[in-house]
């Protein structure tokens, strides 16, 4: 092998509903994840050794990094002296609730198995993932729509994808999942709707009266905290977005669109400040 270089693509939440709070510190959460076209790639080459570079300076490119950790772990499990060189080509915003770290670690998990020769079966894979991050089992798993509960690690694909234009917008905040778990609104007591029947709902007939119940618990804190990011998604709905949302514990904001000409006229207003991707519909990880 000389290098193999692969796309790690982001996500976006469609409704993020905390539920509880576990014995272990950890949050229970109800959520969709759906893919969009917004991708760091990683570039992997054979070294004796484990090592990578990442082109954002301002990310650590040593054993705190996910990439590291991920490749650490299936080695440890496999019980081998393995090596690689990583390259991370960074282009998905960090502290963004996009999940790159997360699928960045995922698409280490899955080329290195294939890599190396390893054969580990899903459930443990699975298994290595969970310990890595909560979001990082979706990335490994599944391609387009799929539902999570637990802290986000047990997935059920929805085999589907969402119909409409996805304009996602990074307002340059950096939000640490830490900070926004720590200062959300709870509202354990609330009736949770059935995300799953509202998705479906949503994809096959384009049925918006789901859209209000589609919420993002992080949203309120984070918006009183940081009105820029407030701004974004009030933008997105007068720039022709039927629907508008933060994205995971943010500070991305995400707006969907019926039609290509209010999405591209929306993406080209926010590219004039922010960092921002199109996603056409249909779109899956590939």
């Amino acid at each position: 092998m000389q290098h193999i270089s692969v796309k790690a693509f982001a996500k976006i939440n469609l409704g993020l509903l905390i539920t509880g709070k576990r014995q272990d510190g950890y949050h229970t959460l109800e959520t969709v994840f759906s893919p969009i076209n917004w991708y760091d790639e990683l570039t992997f080459s054979a070294a004796d050794g484990l090592g990578m570079s990442c082109s954002n300076l301002d990310l650590p490119a040593d054993d705190s990094n996910l990439c590291l950790k991920a490749a650490k772990a299936l080695r440890e499990y496999a019980g081998i002296d393995k090596g690689v060189a990583i390259t991370l080509t960074k282009r998905i915003p960090f502290g963004a609730g996009l999940g790159g770290g997360s699928s960045d670690a995922a698409t280490t998990l899955r080329v290195l198995n294939a890599l190396w020769e390893l054969d580990v079966p899903q459930g443990d894979l699975h298994g290595i993932a969970t310990g890595l991050g909560a979001d990082v089992p979706y990335f490994l798993e599944t391609k387009g729509l799929a539902y999570a509960t637990g802290i986000g690690e047990i997935l059920e694909d929805l085999d589907a994808s969402l119909p409409f234009h996805i304009v996602t917008v990074f307002p340059g905040e950096h939000i640490s999942t830490v900070w926004a778990y720590r200062n959300f609104y709870p509202r354990f007591d609330r009736k949770v709707p059935d995300l799953k029947q509202m998705m479906r709902g949503l994809c096959l007939r384009s049925d918006f009266s789901v859209l209000p119940a589609l919420e993002n618990d992080f949203e309120p804190a984070v918006f009183d905290h940081y009105p820029a990011v407030r701004k974004v998604k009030e933008q997105l709905l007068e720039k022709g977005g039927f629907y508008a949302s933060l994205s995971g514990s943010g500070s991305a904001v995400f707006g969907l669109f019926e039609e290509l000409r209010d999405a591209e006229n929306a993406a080209r207003f926010f590219r004039e400040h922010f960092p921002v991707a199109l996603t056409e519909p249909f779109f899956t990880m590939q």
